[in-house]
């Protein structure tokens, strides 16, 4: 019997059947290993040998994290807002075994979970919600998905919302919203700078109630700084404090010049009266401020003139024995 006949056939099916039970697994990869359809174990990373001619079948399995894209889903918020949402969900394996075994095809079943619990997931929060806290609501998606592929193997690490979609009459609402919370912060800034002004000012005043030179001061430095405009017309303000105290001087003024008894007896004289001659200042003639005041009239310069037009004939005019007015004869007295 011939052993290297034997011998030679049997080499080769026996390197043949080491070149294909030899499997080599990269770091991120595992090997589901069946022996004879039943689960053995997972194998890998590197290289591993299986029992030849099909007694042991293996599938690879990728433990890398996948990032799986939710298409955008339309859905109706809890306050009734229509918006469309789309996501992305990063999920890997962590146990290859299950992930075969539990599951025909574990991608596409995250994917469809990830999808039914994005929308119940909006249509349980309202807008603003949504909108604020859109962090909390990747929270609360990821622990829902996680919860219902542990059975499979599959852990999801994450969930992101990528964008919210919203109407255009909803975008023009949340717009005029937007403004007038602006305008309101707007006016309450205002009204709180005027408020401290006012409180600045009410201080300065009181500043300047304690030193009055101190309004000058500031009139100076108003007065520079209309100059520095190069104005064709310059305004110089004055307080309306000062004119008071301005009309009590001039009315202290002319009572110490006589002037308050002067006017009173030119009124006298316009009403055709009878005048003191102590109440007109000193010089004065009584004959000549008489005619004057009928000039001023329009009555002519004489005397007689002035007497004859201003009485009524209501009131007539006091004559003397002889006949004449009172006033004519303090003239003829005067003339002599």
């Amino acid at each position: 019997m011939d052993f290297g006949a034997i011998l030679i056939p049997a080499a080769v099916v026996g390197g043949l059947a080491l070149l294909t039970s030899m499997r080599i697994l990269w770091e991120y990869e595992r090997g589901v290993v069946f022996r004879l359809g039943k689960l053995t174990r997972a194998k890998g990373p590197g290289l591993i040998f299986l029992v030849p001619f099909g007694v042991e079948r293996m599938k690879k399995m990728d433990l890398r994290i996948v990032a799986l894209d939710i298409p955008p889903q339309d859905t109706i918020t809890k306050d009734n807002v229509s918006v469309t949402v789309n996501a992305v969900v990063y999920f890997r394996v962590v146990d290859p075994a299950k992930a075969v075994v539990e599951i025909e095809d574990y991608y596409f079943a995250t994917s469809q979970l990830a999808q039914t619990t994005l929308r119940s997931v909006i249509g349980q929060s309202e807008l603003d919600e949504l909108l604020a806290h859109r962090e909390r609501i990747n929270d609360i998606i990821r622990e829902i998905i996680d919860e219902g592929t542990d059975p499979w193997g599959i852990e999801v690490t994450g969930v992101e919302i990528k964008d919210i979609d919203l109407p255009q009459e909803m975008k023009r609402a949340m717009a005029k919203q937007a403004e007038a919370e602006r305008e309101r912060r707007a006016k309450v800034i205002t009204a709180e700078g005027e408020f401290q002004a006012s409180r600045k000012l009410a201080a300065a005043a009181e500043v300047i109630q304690r030193f009055p030179v101190a309004i000058q001061l500031r009139y100076l430095q108003t007065a520079v700084e209309i100059a520095a405009e190069n104005n064709s017309t310059t305004v110089f303000p004055l307080p309306v404090e000062i004119f008071p105290q301005v009309m009590r001087n001039l009315q202290g003024a002319r009572e110490d010049a006589g002037g308050g008894g002067f006017s009173e007896s030119l009124k006298k004289l316009l009403r055709g009266e009878d005048v003191e001659e102590e109440v007109l200042p000193e010089g004065i003639d009584l004959g000549a401020l008489k005619e004057a005041a009928g000039g001023l009239l329009g009555l002519g310069t004489g005397a007689g003139e002035l007497a004859t037009e201003s009485p009524t004939d209501e009131e007539p005019v006091q004559e003397s024995r002889s006949g004449a007015p009172e006033w004519e004869k303090e003239k003829e007295g005067s003339e002599e």
